[in-house]
């Protein structure tokens, strides 16, 4: 209670009757009065001057309600007043939140980007929108049909934008499902209270197959005279606004492809299938900030052949030999010619046809050629030299479109009936040290032949026939000369073959005609002595290899090799005992490496002959190294400890890793290390580290973890992980 003045009013909407004041009553005045926004429920008591609500307000209605409020005397004259006196009502959740259609429907494509909304629903609340009653949360309730764990969809809890979800991405298909039904709630109270309103809408979905696909093979025929670019295919982007753009799959000098703003694609320039038959590329469609919208699709195409290379000769002249006594009907050589075009196809199918024939004698048409495969014949009679020792032809080659002539020689060549006849029929001996080396000429030789020079038939081939099982020796021909150089092939050994007795013949590559045969004119021998040469001793093995543990004692005996003399002397070997080794050595030995030793000796005629073998030790791996944290950057949780963070540590150990690591890791009882932290194994070599609860200062905190390398025998290590609980930056590292 109180006098007359200007007053406000804060009142519920709602609860029914009620006194909101008491106006005393000052001399003269005997009587209040009210008028104004009454609503027909608000008004004062004339006598007591009771202000009170007679029902309930509804703020939906009306949100404020201005009165005036004077005192009366007797007589009914106004003595003090008007004064304003003004209600103002306070929503309460009575209104629930409705959606805007009864039903709603939206159109989705297959692969659409995952958070990219294609439709929206929305909802409003009468209650006041400056309060949590009006504050609106949407969310999915079901999902008809849900043949996923998680929901394909998904929706905005605040715009109600509906979305596919990364599963959605991927798996909506229209082949598989085509129609989806969502169930979506919109709660008022922005969702957080149990006591929230609650309405729900049914959503249909319809599921379209994606606009975003790879072109099929584009075919272009190669060298186009159209005017450039050409349009060849195009692609489209599920979302519209998309900016497109082409990158390569093989590097090149220019790819002569390009993209336009609306998806075509275009050749920007003729192609030459000869330089490349076929292209791959990629095509991306982007959004304004050039993140990628859809997966890159694969372009393949394909340069189609048209017949634009004429034949060419493989070789600017062919020449063929042929021996006088060859028959009529024999194949004696092909013209080879080429086509860049295509393989396999009209555009590159070569034909053959002889054009002329110098000289025309005996007759003209000597030769035939087959058509398609350019292989020559003699059509009658034996050639003879009498007649023309050459013959000059003409070929023409043709494809569909271009022709071309290739030269062709014909050389008629004496036949081969004449042998191969030595100047000696015995070269005596030739004496050799044993360590002669090997390509040394130890003798030349010399034979005839009477047949047409250079030529088969008069070209002379040596071997040796008889006294050389192992091929320890070679003869090369002079072509000029036909002198016969007889070589050292492989190394001579006086204890094993002391003397060659060798039988050497000489033979054309041609051969020889009917009746004619070789004989003992195109045979010679001579004899080869081989001299003693004091040889070093040899090991048995030209390496030695053993395995050694890394704790192995000094003075250990790791190794025995042996040797022998090839000529039957005595051989001392010495023994190789693993001492203490120093600088270098030390180092190989610490870091498990090869060490390679060198030592042996042999006593001959008062002085040395050295051999070498190479003793190779394997050090094998203990494992006596305890395990320890690895840790590239430190260790730290954001200050304040929310709860839910975890961090990756590592182990590793300077010990041998066969196969692979395998530690294990434990936190030490102590300082309430346990109650503080939780450690969980991720792999073999990692582990997450977790704070138990998020009451942590602002420190550095020690961390005891114990380390198990699980090796034989198993190795345990107690460390200090520093760990840092501190303000972070907003990339989320410590100030």
């Amino acid at each position: 209670s109180g006098p007359l003045k200007d007053m406000d009013f804060s009142v519920q909407e709602g609860g029914g009757p009620r006194i909101l004041h008491q106006f005393m009553l000052e001399p003269p005045a005997v009587s209040f009065r009210a008028s104004g926004e009454k609503a027909g429920i608000i008004d004062i008591a004339p006598k007591t001057g009771i202000l009170y609500i007679n029902g309930s307000l509804d703020w939906e209605t009306k949100q404020v309600h201005k009165l005036q409020v004077e005192c009366l005397d007797q007589s009914g004259n106004v003595v003090k007043g008007p004064y304003a006196v003004t209600i103002y009502v306070e929503d309460i959740n009575d209104n629930p939140p409705e959606f805007d259609q009864t039903r709603y429907s939206g159109v989705v494509r297959q692969n659409s980007r995952p958070g990219k909304p294609f439709m929206y629903v929305h909802a409003t609340d009468r209650d006041d929108p400056t309060t949590p009653h009006a504050q609106l949360s949407y969310s999915i309730l079901h999902h008809f049909p849900n043949p996923y764990e998680e929901m394909l969809f998904q929706i905005d809890n605040a715009t109600g934008e509906i979305s596919p979800s990364r599963t959605g991405s991927y798996y909506l298909d229209p082949q598989k499902q085509d129609t989806f039904i969502l169930v979506v709630s919109v709660k008022d109270m922005a969702g957080m209270t149990t006591n929230a309103f609650t309405s729900s809408v049914d959503v249909t979905i319809l599921v379209l197959e994606s606009l975003w696909k790879a072109p099929p093979t584009i075919h272009i025929k190669e060298n186009s005279t159209q005017v450039h670019p050409v349009n060849i295919s195009r692609v489209q982007s599920n979302e519209p606004g998309v900016i497109y753009d082409i990158f390569e799959k093989e590097k090149l000098p220019k790819l002569p492809f390009s993209i336009s703003d609306n998806g075509v694609i275009y050749v920007t320039e003729p192609l030459d299938r000869e330089e490349k038959d076929t292209y791959t590329f990629f095509v991306v469609s982007k959004d304004n900030k050039g993140e990628l919208v859809d997966k890159p699709l694969q372009v393949h195409v394909i340069v189609e052949d048209i017949n634009d290379n004429p034949p060419v000769c493989q070789q600017e002249l062919t020449i063929i030999e042929v021996q006088e006594n060859e028959i009529g009907g024999s194949n004696i050589g092909t013209v080879f010619a080429t086509d860049m075009d295509k393989k396999d196809t009209l555009n590159s199918r070569l034909q053959f046809q002889i054009q002329s024939q110098e000289p025309e004698f005996p007759i003209k048409n000597l030769f035939i050629i087959q058509q398609d495969t350019g292989i020559l014949h003699l059509t009658g009679p034996s050639l003879s030299k009498r007649d023309s020792a050459k013959y000059s032809l003409k070929v023409l080659v043709t494809d569909p479109e271009f022709k071309t002539i290739c030269d062709v020689e014909v050389h008629v060549i004496d036949i081969n009936d004449q042998i191969p006849i030595f100047e000696k029929s015995d070269y005596d001996s030739v004496t050799v040290a044993e360590n002669i080396p090997i390509g040394t000429v130890i003798l030349e030789i010399q034979a005839t032949d009477e047949d047409e020079p250079a030529t088969g038939s008069s070209h002379i081939i040596y071997q040796v026939k008889e006294g050389d099982p192992n091929n320890t020796f070679i003869i090369e021909t002079d072509s000029e000369t036909n002198r016969g150089f007889i070589k050292i092939n492989k190394a001579l050994d006086f204890e094993t073959m002391p003397v060659y007795n060798l039988t050497i013949n000489a033979t054309n590559p041609e051969p020889l005609v009917p009746g004619v045969q070789y004989n003992s004119s195109s045979f010679t021998t001579f004899k080869v002595f081989v001299t003693n040469v004091d040889e070093p001793p040899v090991f048995q093995k030209p390496v030695y290899k053993t395995e050694v543990s890394e704790d192995i004692p000094v003075n250990t005996l790791v190794m025995m090799v042996e040797a022998y003399d090839p000529e039957g002397d005595s051989v001392r070997v010495s023994k190789i005992v693993l001492k203490e080794v120093q600088g270098k050595y030390a180092q190989y030995l610490a870091c498990g490496k090869i060490l390679f030793l060198q030592k042996s000796y042999l006593l001959v005629e008062g002085g040395y002959v050295k051999s070498k073998a190479f003793l190779i030790l394997q050090l094998r791996d203990v494992n006596d190294n305890l395990p320890q944290i690895a840790m590239d950057y430190p260790t730290f949780f954001c200050y304040p400890v929310r709860g839910g963070e975890r961090t990756l540590i590592q182990a590793t150990d300077a010990d041998e890793q066969l196969f692979y690591s395998k530690f294990t890791f434990s936190l030490a009882d102590e300082m309430n290390t346990r109650d503080n932290w939780e450690i969980s194994k991720f792999n073999a070599t990692h582990a997450y580290l977790s704070p138990k609860h998020a009451n942590f200062e602002e420190k550095t905190y020690d961390v005891p973890i114990i380390l198990n390398d699980n090796g034989n025998p198993p190795l345990e290590n107690k460390v200090n992980l520093q760990v840092s609980i501190c303000k972070c930056s907003s990339e989320n590292s410590c100030f």
